[in-house]
């Protein structure tokens, strides 16, 4: 009982047979009542035709007619005067002679006739009493009997016949419901399979069900699941390498310069020249260490913004001034222009961060002799901040993963340039844990526009 195939199939088995059984009843009892009754409808009919031949020729001949009419059929007649007195029988029988006598308790017998006796189960007869008239008064009755052999063999009959069908029915039920419950468990029993692939992590699932009903659905929602899995899978590898590459590269440098700098027989040029790449390196592993720290902390839920409310241009003119030594020696313009009255609820230390972040990329590819723009706008609601530069630009292909984790444009120049990877990743939770949004647009040789959206303080 384990399997949900056997579990469905008991309760529509169940369900099937209770509902069979009792519609099966009902019709069974339905028909045996509306046939008795058509039996006892008969008899007081050939009763009642008995009467009315009796009531036009009311004398011995047709009275001695009738019975014996009825020693040929399969019904018994007894006619009385209105003494019930028996006048005339089709048989002779003592049980017939006491429902005679029974009759005289009635004090008025309809002319549409009495039934006498109905009890088909307990008792050997059916039977029904009809009043003869003539001229207003009774002149005697008309009894009429049959045998409820004929009810008890119809019953058994029925039964019979309905015991069979029931069978029969039964039976393609059971062959019904295996197949129903197949079609309806096998996609369950093949989802469950890929669902254990799935924990043994191999995501290589596909189920193959075209069906829009809700077992496609859950279908589509397993083979999306796999899909996700398999991504994230590939995802984790490849930034565990690009970690592993991170970490190994300057750690390489710095053992290397250690070693060399060690060494008694170079000069203390070349030594403070080798001491001063293993601290550039040393600050590299730093800020590769801290911005993991810092995804770590977007991933756990435990970065925090504490907001306040600041006039943007004013934020960032500072910023600009702790930047513009930096941009000034590689003589590349830095400005700022804009809205200066627009107001918003920033985390100033994080947004620094995003702000530091995007114009240490504009530097780092950008030529001499080239500015950097920075414009703020707004709407009612809205505050808009660009950072636009006339740097060596983003090709169209890589555009789509520029703010995934460890993904660099230029690969060849990221020792130059010292870029980690993360910084735009970094940029990118920041802005969207204020409830903002950060877009970028990039033509190659043409330069780079990064837009970040952010919420208006009102009022």
């Amino acid at each position: 009982m384990n399997k949900i195939s056997v579990k469905l199939g008991v309760l529509f088995f169940i369900v099937i047979l209770l509902l069979e059984s009792i519609f099966s009843l009902y019709l069974f009892f339905s028909l045996q009542e509306s046939r008795i009754k058509e039996e006892i409808e008969e008899l007081r009919g050939r009763g009642n035709s008995h009467r009315n031949v009796l009531e036009k020729n009311y004398n011995e001949e047709t009275i001695h007619h009738v019975a014996l009419m009825e020693t040929e059929a399969e019904t018994d007649v007894v006619i009385t005067d209105e003494s019930r007195n028996i006048i005339a029988a089709s048989m002779e029988n003592e049980t017939y002679i006491n429902y005679v006598n029974r009759s005289s308790r009635i004090e008025r017998i309809p002319r549409e006739g009495v039934i006498l006796e109905a009890r088909w189960r307990t008792n050997k007869y059916l039977a029904i009493v009809t009043p003869i008239e003539n001229k207003g008064n009774i002149v005697g009755f008309v009894y009429m009997f049959r045998g409820s052999e004929s009810m008890v063999e119809m019953t058994k009959s029925l039964r019979n016949h309905f015991l069979t069908v029931g069978t029969v029915i039964v039976l393609l039920s059971m062959i019904s419901i295996a197949i129903f419950t197949k079609l309806i468990t096998n996609p369950l029993v093949i989802m469950k399979k890929a669902t254990e692939k799935l924990s043994q992590g191999d995501f290589t699932v596909t189920l193959n069900m075209s069906s829009k009903d809700e077992l496609g659905q859950l279908a589509g929602s397993i083979e999306k699941l796999a899909q996700d899995l398999n991504h994230l899978k590939k995802e984790r590898n490849e930034f565990l390498a690009s970690i592993a590459h991170e970490l190994r590269t300057p750690l390489t440098y710095i053992k290397g310069y250690a070693d060399v700098a060690s060494q008694k027989n170079i000069s203390e040029e070349d030594r403070e020249q080798y001491l001063k790449i293993i601290k550039e390196e040393i600050q590299h592993l730093s800020r590769l260490i801290n911005n993991l720290f810092d995804l770590a902390r977007v991933d756990q839920n435990h970065f925090q913004v504490k907001k306040q409310k600041v006039n943007i241009s004013h934020f960032i003119q500072r910023i600009i001034v702790k930047v513009t030594p930096a941009f000034e020696q590689n003589q590349i313009r830095l400005s700022l222009s804009g809205s200066d009255v627009a107001e918003v609820e920033i985390d100033t230390e994080r947004f620094e961060q995003v702000l530091t972040n995007l114009l240490d990329n504009s530097l780092k590819y950008s030529d001499n002799n080239t500015f950097v723009e920075i414009n703020v706008s707004g709407t009612k609601h809205d505050v808009f901040i660009t950072i636009k530069d006339q740097g060596v630009g983003i090709p169209k292909e890589d555009l789509p993963y520029i703010f995934d984790r460890l993904y660099r444009v230029e690969k060849s120049r990221s020792r130059v340039s010292g870029g980690t990877g993360l910084g735009l990743s970094i940029a990118k939770e920041i802005v969207e844990a204020h409830g903002g949004e950060i877009s970028v647009k990039s033509h190659v040789h043409e330069g780079t526009l990064i837009t970040i959206r952010m919420d208006r303080c009102l009022g």
